[in-house]
């Protein structure tokens, strides 16, 4: 098993980084780790059933901490357990397992790496470009004469380590990332949010674009190395898809070291949220030792959610696809916001028009995904004419934009990540089914390897998503556009609700794209821990004295109001 390091440092050591909230810096992992647990609710309100929409990686951790508290949480699912943790086996190959949403997770992420721990899943290095992990790398633009082959870092050409040192230096002049970086690593609340919310100011209505143009850094060299610098970018690939979106969300990012030292779980991300589903945890309040939520509901989750409303009793009524509706004390909702506008008819005054305002301005990210299985991981093999690596993990200007190489052991099958694409790039994918996407990436890989015929070590049939096409999420994740800051921080703000009006309490949401970092699966953690917390205040509960939770130290830490 891959252990994540201890967040304290040994007498003269550095502190590590952590996804130390620069918006919100709560000390998650602390709170998840403290013996003292996450708080009580009144003896007399045990066993009161609260819904739970979504069995995505938060919607699990939601229900699986308000079972332990003594509360019966009930989950609804439209789909599979797991939601964007979604991981599938090739037709044949049980253990050939590919991840179709999240698949690369930051060893800084420490409360998603709690429950990694907690359930003793075994992790590995994700092969991302130039990574340790990754034997070697092609960067294939359509201007270069040959593609660029390198195994490290400092093997490429020159003018890609200016566009690497372009970046960092632009990180330093224009957002002080060293500060930033030392008030993360020790946890410095007070300073952290001074140097954040002076970025937040400035940088609210700035796209990522708009900041590297005008950064002094990339001033100096050539618009060229801004085209580089988006096509392949540094840490896990290009940026250019990222592009339009604020620059706060790619601070968030590159503050926390969340672009890299990236790790995926074996067998398939979706393990977490089913291993969590199925885990019996021994500090149990109420319920008898060896329940677990599979055992709470009886093997599977509630159906599909079409309705929520406020109850008669002042709960919230939730009915499903077929007609069941049950009023809950309370609702945690993790599904993406957009959803409760469309798929889900939802009351308009459990909400206020600012926060409906915010649920309908949010972006989401386009994604596409599409897997091949071959015999053997032969791109391993030696060229004889050049002495390279017969095929490179691929970062590329063509169609594919970026091809990974997951290797399962040099006597198993092997799976390809044939394309892996963002929002315009994915969107040209989107009328083709598997067999054609996989067609024209292979014509498009052949013109960068036209020695190697990957065709002819393809095994089984592709695997394929388009995010954007299914209805229950309707894309990946969500990346605020320049001026959105003040949306997402109603979304994330919502659940400490004592100064709302009653009709207005009890419904909780969480999910990645209520946090501040939305696309990282610790955000789907963090806004969950959020919910639970939420819901236990709103059943009386409250937290320990030695262990305050994120609601009891709000107003210290809430995010900065624009306005």
């Amino acid at each position: 098993m891959t252990e994540t390091a201890p967040d304290h440092a040994a007498a003269g050591a550095t502190p590590p980084l952590t996804m130390f909230s620069p918006d919100f810096p709560f000390s998650y992992d602390h709170f998840l780790d403290s013996a003292e647990g996450l708080g009580r609710v009144p003896e007399e309100v045990r066993g009161t059933e609260v819904a739970v929409v979504g069995a995505g990686l938060a919607g699990i951790v939601a229900a699986y901490e308000l079972m332990k508290m003594g509360l019966k949480p009930v989950i609804h699912e439209a789909g599979e357990i797991g939601g964007r943790l979604k991981s599938q086996a090739f037709d044949g190959a049980p253990d050939c397992v590919v991840d179709l949403g999240g698949m690369r997770f930051p060893s800084t992420g420490r409360a998603f790496y709690h429950y990694v721990d907690l359930l003793g899943l075994e992790t590995r290095e994700f092969p991302n470009p130039l990574s340790p992990a990754t034997p070697s790398t092609v960067i294939d633009l359509a201007d270069e004469a040959e593609p660029t082959y390198a195994e490290t870092e400092g093997q490429l050409p020159a003018f890609y380590r200016e566009v690497a040192e372009a970046w960092k230096q632009a990180l330093r002049d224009e957002a002080e990332i060293d500060a930033v970086q030392d008030a993360i690593r020790r946890r410095d609340a007070a300073e952290l949010k001074r140097l954040w919310n002076e970025l937040v100011a400035r940088f609210d209505d700035e796209s990522f674009y708009g900041f590297i143009s005008g950064s002094e850094a990339f001033r100096k060299l050539s618009w060229k190395h801004i085209e580089t610098f988006g096509q392949v970018g540094f840490g896990s690939g290009g940026w250019d898809t990222d592009f339009p979106n604020s620059v706060l969300e790619v601070l968030r990012v590159v503050f926390t070291d969340a672009d890299d030292d990236h790790h995926g779980i074996v067998g398939g991300a979706q393990r977490l949220p089913e291993s969590l589903w199925r885990h019996a945890p021994e500090d149990i309040v109420h319920w008898p030792a060896g329940t677990s939520l599979e055992s709470l509901h009886r093997g599977a989750p509630r159906g599909a959610v079409t309705g929520i409303h406020r109850g008669i009793e002042g709960g919230v009524t939730i009915t499903e696809k077929w007609g069941r509706t049950v009023e809950y004390a309370a609702a945690v909702v993790t599904c993406q916001s957009w959803l409760l506008s469309t798929r889900i008819d939802t009351d308009e005054e459990l909400f206020s028009p600012r926060m409906w305002n915010a649920v309908e301005k949010s972006h989401y990210m386009l994604s596409s995904k599409t897997f091949v299985m071959v015999d053997r991981p032969f791109w391993r093999d030696t060229d004889p004419q050049t002495g390279r690596d017969a095929m490179s993990m691929t970062l590329t200007d063509r169609l594919p934009r970026a091809t990974y190489l997951l290797d399962e052991g040099p006597d198993k099958p092997a799976a390809i990540l044939l394309s892996y694409t963002w929002n315009d790039d994915a969107l040209k994918w989107l009328p083709l089914d598997a067999d054609e996407r996989t067609r024209l990436m292979l014509h498009s890989l052949h013109k960068i390897y036209p020695h190697v015929d990957i065709g002819r070590h393809i095994i089984g049939r592709p695997i394929t998503v388009s995010w954007e096409a299914d209805p229950n999420f309707m894309g990946a994740f969500k990346n605020n556009l320049p001026g959105h800051y003040r949306y997402q921080e109603r979304l994330f703000n919502h659940f400490v609700q004592r100064d709302l009006p009653e009709h207005q309490r009890g419904i909780f949401l969480a999910g990645d794209d209520i946090s501040f970092t939305a696309g990282w699966a610790d955000g789907a953690v963090t806004t969950a821990l959020n919910a639970v917390w939420g819901v236990m205040d709103h059943l009386g509960g409250a937290t320990s004295a030695s262990n305050p939770g994120p609601g009891d130290q709000w107003d210290a830490l809430k995010p900065i109001a624009l306005d």
